[in-house]
């Protein structure tokens, strides 16, 4: 199964670099299955339905959120429908939406998509990302349940990313880091067959501070006072995230960084190309 993974859309170039490459890029390498961190898609906070909607007539088969999920309010009712949206597994019970869903490929196989958000250095402490994935995939285990797994986890610090990934190596097919908007150099198959990368980067425009206007973050540091409000960046986006060949096990064979477009150097499979 080839699969693709790209890191948070951030504002409106982020939006474009996804729907005016991914259908092509669809077809060109063959891609079974697609998801997509929309949490940053609107505006740089959070998502609404439309644009949702939109990443799925992309070609995204399934869209997760992180510690911006409900920054747009309408999120907190449209996320009950939308069966393709995941929103972190280990925010308090109760919380609109779920956090894992379970979406068909192409070539049939059943993929299940778990977001869950890490708790070092986030500013909040949310349920045991750990004991609450391990909960989820002892329900739901590869090759039984599923023909794939792919976990994002939604966190600021390497290492428990890093663990995160070793944790869960030879139960998901995939464990992609978000959250941090820049792409890292760490892509690798873990030995136990789950690929791995600390973080898949962003779709948006690089020419800026994690996809923002620069002159405000710049600001704040020289002065610890705001200025204004953050403003994505509007710049040419980058497509950035992680390719991954997945077995009949649903365990990856092989893994490679993308990135296409705007200011950082392009990345190319090059067992699809």
């Amino acid at each position: 199964m080839r699969l693709l993974f790209l890191g948070d859309v951030v504002g409106r170039a982020g939006r474009l670099a996804v729907t005016e490459r991914l259908p092509e890029l669809r077809e060109r390498w063959a891609l079974d299955f697609v998801a997509i961190n929309g949490e940053n898609a609107a505006g740089g906070f959070g998502i609404t339905e439309a644009i949702y909607q939109d990443l799925l007539d992309a070609g995204c088969d399934a869209v997760t959120l992180g510690n911006h999920a409900f920054d747009q309010r309408e999120a907190l009712v449209f996320a009950e429908r939308a069966d393709r949206l995941a929103r972190p597994l280990n925010f308090p019970k109760g919380t609109p939406g779920r956090g894992a869903v379970m979406a068909e490929a192409r070539n049939g196989a059943r993929v299940l998509v778990v977001n869950v958000m890490g708790n070092v250095f986030m500013g909040t402490s949310l349920d045991d990302p750990f004991r609450s994935i391990d909960a989820e995939l002892a329900a739901c285990p590869l090759g039984e349940a599923v023909d794939a797994i792919v976990v994002d986890f939604h966190a600021e610090a390497t290492s428990e990313k890093q663990a995160f990934g070793h944790f869960l190596d030879g139960r998901a097919s995939l464990v992609i880091g978000t959250h941090t908007h820049t792409p890292t150099s760490d892509h690798r198959v873990l030995p136990g067959g789950t690929a791995y990368m600390s973080d898949a980067g962003m779709c948006g425009d690089y020419d800026g501070v994690l996809g923002m206007k620069k002159d405000e973050p710049v600001h704040r540091f020289l002065t610890k006072l705001p200025s204004g409000r953050f403003e994505p960046a509007e710049g040419e986006g980058t497509l950035s995230g992680l390719a991954v060949e997945i077995d009949g096990r649903g365990l990856a064979t092989r893994a490679a960084p993308v990135r296409i477009g705007g200011a950082l150097s392009e990345a190319l499979p090059d067992f699809w190309e």
